[in-house]
């Protein structure tokens, strides 16, 4: 019962921060485990903060306008540089899609047996359809009760055999052991604070005021504020701190079990999922195979309909998932389209690990942009009204900002130091 209480009071906060780990971030935090062990775990410490101050920022976006980030993004930059971004944005997820689908086509394979590329396409058919079908009100319940696939991690370090002493030391004491550390660093900031998820929280509080009757946009309904406030801060820094703990979880686990025997070299979540058996035991194997299964589902249809919000947004078209196809034709043109293109990079000879590595670049580089956009838009009295971010938040934001321009610095200048 306390559990659904909690639940009921947590919404596009939760799905967000879940579907910020989907199995191409489980495979960085697995190798910043398998890797270096305990060591960089401070990195999640000082991205919660970030995180969370970008995050409340894009929700706090949507709920006062009552419009999408895209949008909003269209009143302080040239309509041209929003569709490059958008642009960029939409080959980034595809490409993430791809990797997602093909290690949840992977683990499924290692757990059941078969073919992996025939999962793939059958978990890319399963999620487009509930995408296509589904209504946003009874869609976004299904993701939030997904979310409690997340448990299968924290079960794992339960499991193993844990050095809580040098996890904590991890956590307090920030530690760079060589520059392919700071190789990781980088990754674990991109992985972590990413552009779709801005865009997807924006949109859910929009969704959000569509299907609850007595909501409005806060500049319509000022006298909604204060609850309002309460539960987006309490959503937000709930699901980013769900996010940051299973993380934890996921760099503690692989630290000991792979990095203490030797398995240092991990390349992705299915990778990861193989090389605990033999170590682990089949229970923890079974949980984090089954754990990149359940966050794919969680995290393919994030990616995608933060896509289509963004570029049905930025051409002025209608958007949502509560909407039908035929009510929302680029909306979900854009999904479909992401979709059948993630399922033929899977079957397609690029190698997946150099997709995630370009995707991650682009990424990155689209982050500062976005992040500026954002900022200025929460700033302006003409947009946000009386409802302007406070001088904290815009002081966490503008830092998260500087980390993802130093983030985008380090990606250029590491491969060739």
């Amino acid at each position: 019962m306390a559990l659904k209480k909690f639940f009921e009071k947590l919404g596009p906060g939760l799905v967000t921060g879940a579907a910020d780990d989907d199995p191409s971030g489980i495979a960085t935090y697995s190798q910043a485990g398998a890797a270096f062990g305990p060591v960089l775990l401070w990195t999640m410490v000082l991205t919660y903060p970030l995180m969370s101050a970008v995050q409340l920022i894009s929700a706090r976006i949507g709920r006062v306008t009552g419009r999408g980030l895209a949008w909003n993004l269209r009143r302080v930059m040239p309509r041209w540089v929003v569709m490059i971004l958008v642009g960029l944005l939409f080959v980034a997820n595809t490409i993430n899609i791809g990797a997602d689908l093909a290690a949840m086509g992977d683990a499924a394979q290692l757990v059941a047996g078969g073919g992996g590329h025939f999962f793939t396409i059958g978990f890319a058919i399963v999620s487009l359809l509930l995408q296509l079908f589904i209504p946003y009100r009874k869609y976004s319940s299904f993701l939030k009760w997904l979310t409690m696939v997340l448990l299968a991690y924290v079960a794992l370090i339960f499991i193993v055999k844990v050095d809580w002493a040098a996890a904590l030391h991890g956590m307090v004491v920030p530690t760079i052991p060589g520059t392919a550390a700071i190789t990781m660093i980088v990754a674990i900031f991109g992985t972590t604070i990413s552009p779709y998820l801005f865009f997807w929280q924006a949109s859910q509080e929009v969704e959000e005021i569509d299907v609850v009757d007595e909501r409005e946009p806060l500049k319509k309904s000022p006298e909604q504020a204060a609850d309002a406030e309460i539960r987006m801060r309490y959503d937000t820094f709930a699901g980013m701190a769900i996010s940051n703990l299973v993380a934890i979880a996921i760099i503690l686990g692989t630290a000991a079990t792979l990095h203490a025997s030797g398995k240092t070299d991990i390349q992705t979540a299915a990778d990861a999922a193989k090389a605990l058996e033999p170590i682990a035991g089949h229970f923890a194997f079974a949980l984090f195979s089954l754990g990149i299964i359940g966050t794919g589902m969680l995290a393919v249809p994030v990616l995608a309909g933060s896509a289509a919000y963004a570029i049905g947004e930025t051409a002025g078209s209608e958007t949502g998932l509560e909407l039908r196809p035929h009510q929302a034709k680029l909306f979900y043109a854009v999904i479909g389209v992401a979709m059948a293109l993630g399922v033929g990079i899977d079957w397609s000879p690029i190698s997946p690990i150099k997709a995630l590595f370009w995707s991650a670049v682009i990424n990155g580089v689209v982050a500062v942009p976005i992040l500026i956009g954002t900022m200025l838009v929460v700033s302006r009295r003409s947009t946000m009204g009386d409802f302007t971010a406070s001088r904290t938040l815009k002081l966490f934001g503008w830092a998260s900002t500087a980390v993802m321009a130093a983030a985008v610095i380090g990606m250029v200048v590491l491969p060739s130091s």
